[in-house]
Formats: C-alpha cells, sequence, structure tokens
C-alpha cells in the first residue's frame, strides 16, 4: 500500500469527497488491495469508469496528491472538482440526512426511491465484491502453482492475503458475507480454500483471537489442502463414498503431502499443524492421527468444522450437494459431537440460521434466495425474490433489516420448488462466499 503524502514528501494528507473525484486527479486507495478492484493503490483517474468505480466504494473522502494531478480544464473549476457522483449512471442523489435542503426534500422522497436507493448501493457492493473475490483467487492460484518452484513466494502472497482478511474480520465494525454469482469462481481447489478460509475467520473475533492468531489461521485454511496438488485427478474427482481402499489411503495422504509441502514454504507451526490436523475429529473419528478434542489444535479445530461444512455444500458430486440451511442443520443434529461445541455454535451464530445461498419461504409466501448476512443481523438478511413478471437479471432485491413486516418464515429444499423457481432463483452449481466490509473513510488510514 503507498504511504500517505506526509511520509513521502513531508507534507499534510488532502482529501476530497466523492463529489469532488475528476479525472486527472492523482488518488490513493487507502484500503486493502482486495476491497477494491484497480491493479495499484495509487494512480492518476484516467476515465468515467474509474471514477465510477472509486464512488462505488462508498468511502467518505478520498486521500490526492495534487502535485501529481492533472490541472482542471476549466478555469472556473477547483483543483478538486468534477461532475456530482449523482451523475453517474443518471440516479437522482438523495440529500444528507441533517443538510439544509434535507426535511424540503425529504416530502419529495417516495418510501419506493429509498429503497430503490438502497438496492442500487447494493448491487454495487456486491459487484465490487465479486471483483474481491476474482482477484483472491487469482492470488491463490498463482501461490498454488508457484508452490513447488517458488516456495517462499508462494509464503509471502498468501501471508498478505491471510494479513490483509484478518485485519477486516477484526478490526472492522461491519462485515457482510455475499454468496457469489455464477460468473464468480473456477477451479475448485482455489474456490474451496478461499471458502474455507473466509468462513473461518469470520469467527476469529468471536474467538477472542490475536492479529498473529487469526493470521495463522488464515494462512492454515487457505493452504489446508495444498498437499492435493501431488493426489491424481481421478481420485480427486471421485467421490470418497466410491473409493477403493488404496484410493483412500491416497487421498488421506494429501495430509502428510501437505505438512511436507508448507516446511518447504517455512509455514509457522501452528499454520504446519492446522494442515495436519484439519481432518481430525473431535469424537476421534478422523484421521490421520484418529486424534480427540483436547488433543486437536484450537485453530485446526476450526478449519476441521468449516471444512466438513464446506464440503457438503460443495462435494464432488454436485449432485449430492445440500443447501447452506441444510449443512449447518446436518451438521447441529447430526454430527455436532465431531466438533468443537463453542465453536459449532459460534458458527451458527455467525452465519445465521439461513447462510447465504439458502432458499426460503418469507412471511409473505414470497420464495427468494438469501444473498447477504450481516453477522450482527442473521435473521433479517438480503434475499432475492422470485416473480416471473420480472427479468432474472434485473430481480427485486429485499433488505428485511428494513423491512418490519417481512421476515423469513422457513428454509425450503431447492429440488421440491417447480421448474420455473429453480431456474429463476438458480441455487449456484457451488455456493462460494466472499465479504464486504463498511470501512471507516480513507482519513483513518492517512
Amino acid at each position: 500500500m503507498a504511504m500517505p503524502p506526509s511520509a513521502e514528501s513531508g507534507q499534510a494528507a488532502r482529501y476530497v469527497t466523492p463529489d469532488e473525484l475528476r479525472v486527472g486527479l492523482y488518488v490513493f486507495v487507502d484500503l486493502p488491495w482486495f476491497l477494491h478492484p484497480f491493479t495499484l493503490n495509487s494512480f492518476r483517474i484516467s476515465s468515467p469508469e474509474q471514477l465510477a468505480e472509486l464512488r462505488a466504494l462508498r468511502l467518505k473522502r478520498y486521500r490526492y496528491d495534487p502535485a501529481r494531478s492533472d490541472e482542471p480544464h476549466s478555469g472556473g473549476e477547483t483543483a478538486a472538482s468534477t461532475e456530482p457522483a449523482a451523475e453517474v449512471g443518471n440516479e437522482p442523489a438523495l440529500p444528507e440526512a441533517g443538510g439544509p435542503e434535507f426535511v424540503q426534500s425529504a416530502r419529495d422522497v417516495t418510501e419506493q426511491e429509498v429503497r430503490a436507493r438502497r438496492v442500487l448501493e447494493h448491487r454495487r457492493a456486491v459487484a465490487q465484491t465479486e471483483k474481491a473475490f476474482n482477484k483472491a483467487t487469482g492470488i491463490i492460484r498463482r501461490a498454488t502453482r508457484n508452490v513447488l518452484s517458488q516456495p517462499e513466494a508462494a509464503r509471502e502472497e498468501i501471508t498478505a492475503l491471510a494479513d490483509q482478511m484478518a485485519d477486516v474480520f477484526l478490526n472492522q465494525p461491519d462485515v457482510s458475507l455475499h454468496v457469489m454469482g455464477e460468473k464468480c469462481g473456477g477451479e475448485e481447489a482455489y474456490v474451496h480454500g478461499l471458502n474455507v478460509s473466509i468462513l473461518s475467520m469470520m469467527l476469529a473475533k468471536g474467538l477472542d483471537l490475536s492479529a498473529s492468531e487469526a493470521r495463522t489461521l488464515g494462512i492454515g485454511a487457505l493452504l489446508h489442502d495444498i498437499g492435493q496438488i501431488e493426489i491424481p485427478d481421478r481420485v480427486l474427482k471421485k467421490s470418497p463414498d466410491e473409493f477403493t481402499r488404496a484410493e483412500r489411503e491416497l487421498h488421506a495422504s494429501h495430509v502428510e503431502c501437505g505438512v511436507r509441502i508448507g516446511k518447504r514454504m517455512h509455514l509457522a507451526p501452528q499454520a504446519l499443524v492446522v494442515i495436519a490436523q484439519h481432518h481430525e475429529m473431535a469424537d476421534g473419528s478422523g484421521y490421520p492421527n484418529q486424534l480427540k478434542l483436547e488433543q486437536i489444535d484450537p485453530l485446526a479445530r476450526v478449519v476441521s468444522l468449516v471444512n466438513f461444512y464446506e464440503n457438503l455444500c460443495n462435494p464432488v458430486l454436485l449432485n449430492q450437494a445440500m443447501t447452506p440451511h441444510e449443512a449447518l442443520s446436518f451438521v447441529f443434529s447430526r454430527r455436532r459431537d465431531r466438533f468443537d461445541e463453542r465453536v459449532l455454535q459460534l458458527m451458527i451464530r455467525t452465519l445465521g440460521v439461513y447462510p447465504p445461498g439458502s432458499i426460503v419461504k418469507l412471511s409473505n409466501d414470497e420464495i427468494a434466495m438469501v444473498v447477504s448476512v450481516n453477522p450482527q443481523k442473521t435473521l433479517r438478511p438480503w434475499v432475492m425474490l422470485y416473480d416471473a413478471s420480472v427479468p432474472k437479471q434485473e430481480a427485486v432485491m429485499l433488505d428485511l433489516n428494513n423491512e418490519s413486516g417481512v421476515s423469513i418464515a422457513k428454509s425450503l429444499r431447492p429440488v421440491l420448488l417447480p421448474p420455473a423457481v429453480y431456474s429463476y432463483l438458480s441455487p449456484r452449481r457451488r455456493i462460494t462466499y466472499f465479504f464486504d466490509s463498511d470501512v471507516p473513510d480513507s482519513g483513518e488510514h492517512a
């Protein structure tokens, strides 16, 4: 991340509001790299598209460097002015609460308009989150492919990713979990590691982990299956229920292979333990050493649970996949003796009874899919409604946190839905997650 101007040049930091951004301004994006779509954290704005993407970050102010900014073309224009943010996308701007025009304008703003603006902001957040997801999977893909030839470089990339994630999950006030669209994903091995790391690190704050412990948890979770690069595809792509004894033993060896690779990367000892124990179960039914709960490292207990849950949602044979709600219910009702009870309870509280990707029936009899969950408000998520009169790409989004008269009545099994509803809501072939955060304004990073 670029240093603040005060560190680079001894000058005080300068800021502009979103409305004052313009083409030619040299700006600093004071966010973790995976929370913005730009290649660099500082650059000169070169197009209206970059303006729109910067404003979509929803920061209250943006740091900039006058010395590296182009002079405005208009003589009457200040060094930090441009067309108002509301003109991007041609949506009307809403006045700020408490502002001089708020009382008068509020009379002209209907509830429907407020809801539409809220939905627009949510769609922008999801689009930004999808870009961040693809950016993170690219890092994991590159590190995995280089892990044997450049193990230390791979470790540095994975560590940097885990560091940034730990900072968000431990220090940001509001982190929301989104289910990604079909265009996100790609190679399952990279997505699985990212899913497990995100779900694991969402528990870090509730477990009172230090920044160092959270980073180690993230590294171990990202790399827990790294040993699978030495397992043939014919085994990895076969359902475990169909393994021969020899194939089961070969597949189980990915744990030992992973530890060996981790040592080549010079991972911290506890990260190696997470890799070594991510298939151990509290009741002693796991492998490779049939450890009991008290023998399993606390961080490995987290990854063991999350890995099990994630594999229920995204098994090798997709026709055996459970919805997130079904998977969480199955773990709690049928397998809870295999996991640390404290971690399982925290996971249920954090994901909610209806994790993103769940299909639900609302109290008004509408059918919907949960698309985003704030761990602080798990029973009031964002949902996408089924409405045959609305094109799927324009599906109605509803924030239940702002809809006091509507709530979730129950979960539904996608396979029991009418074909038209199933096709419209399109439960993802693979459930993939990423996160979004209400970050502090950029001045706090200066």
